[in-house]
């Protein structure tokens, strides 16, 4: 009998890739967990896959519904689980904070005990992965990398919402023996990178400057962010070696692990790469006040020592070849016709 993954937040572009990841490099049965009404742009190349349930089926549940959690898991019963569902745009969250807070911490916390009542009842133990995020630490400390035991910092709904996930993914291994590990993932792009974030933004812009949709003008917010990239395509790769190592036993129910790029960049660096990508060359940079948060996480440099030592990972993609791939994924998009919000 297959083993199977449930990937949660399957329509992501994290958990999208995820899924791409394991049906290419695995034998393993893909099961994603997403609301009906969610949109599919991510899983379009699979939809064939999809329909004649070729290693892939969808699963119609919401974070926020016990039962649905609870009856998911009892039709699935997968080996793996990894958690990636979430409220995850830390500006939106200054709007939403509440919906940030239920999906992200209760809705963690119905996966978890949902987990546990089975593993008291029938000894279920799947392996599972929680994913928290980099934004756990703020307002870091400049000079200074982020390391597993940095003190957190909350610079927002989100990020506050992602540090009560952080830690219920600890506390249910550590109490419960379940097999759960933390990553905290670092600034990741790449192709099907929402368009809410900095550096996408900037792409799809570029992209809609090009095509003739909007002028040569780019909106942008707080450019003093100092930060690692790495392609989301590099951090799936570490999310099933970290579930593998779990598996076999080779690391500690409710461990935590920093995943982050090697190539660092100044904001305006960013942009200038983009820019010289671009068969436009008259653009101009503008600030928009919209853009701004009321605090920012404006330096994320990581130590990534730790999870070097549990499993042989590190980023293969260059930064360079990532942000190529954004801009291309945002000129194809455009050109299929779908003109996306000015965000």
């Amino acid at each position: 009998m297959s083993k199977i993954i449930l990937i949660t937040g399957i329509t992501g572009q994290v958990g999208s890739q995820l899924a791409d990841y394991i049906l290419e490099n695995t034998n393993i049965d893909v099961v994603g967990m997403m609301r009906w009404q969610e949109p599919m742009d991510n899983l379009y190349h699979l939809t064939t896959r999809i329909n004649n349930k070729d290693r892939i089926s969808l699963y119609y549940a919401d974070l926020s519904d016990y039962a649905a959690i609870s009856r998911m898991l009892h039709d699935v019963r997968p080996q793996y689980i990894s958690h990636l569902a979430a409220q995850s745009y830390p500006k939106t969250s200054f709007n939403i904070p509440i919906e940030t807070l239920q999906t992200n911490i209760i809705g963690t916390a119905n996966l978890l005990e949902n987990i546990r009542q089975l593993k008291e009842a029938d000894g279920y133990d799947p392996v599972v992965h929680i994913c928290s995020s980099s934004e756990v630490y703020g307002k870091a400390k400049p000079g200074v990398p982020l390391a597993e035991d940095t003190t957190f910092h909350g610079a927002s709904p989100y990020s506050i919402s992602k540090i009560g996930t952080d830690y219920l993914g600890q506390f249910y291994g550590q109490a419960y023996g379940i097999r759960s590990f933390v990553t905290r993932m670092g600034t990741h792009s790449g192709p099907r990178r929402s368009d809410v974030f900095f550096e996408s933004t900037v792409a799809k812009q570029i992209a809609l400057i090009e095509a003739g949709y909007q002028e040569p003008v780019i909106k942008v917010g707080n450019l003093s962010s100092t930060r690692t990239f790495q392609d989301a395509r590099d951090a799936v790769r570490a999310y099933f070696l970290l579930l593998e190592a779990s598996k076999e036993g080779k690391i500690n129910c409710g461990d935590y692990f920093n995943i982050a790029g090697e190539e660092a960049f100044k904001l305006p660096e960013v942009i200038d790469l983009l820019l010289s990508m671009s068969t436009c060359k008259d653009i101009k940079i503008t600030t928009d006040n919209d853009r701004l948060r009321p605090i920012d996480a404006d330096y994320q440099m990581f130590d990534n020592t730790k999870i070097r030592k549990a499993i042989n990972w590190r980023p293969e993609i260059s930064a360079r070849q990532m942000f190529s791939d954004l801009l291309n994924h945002w000129r194809e998009e455009i050109a299929k016709g779908k003109i996306p919000l000015n965000r």
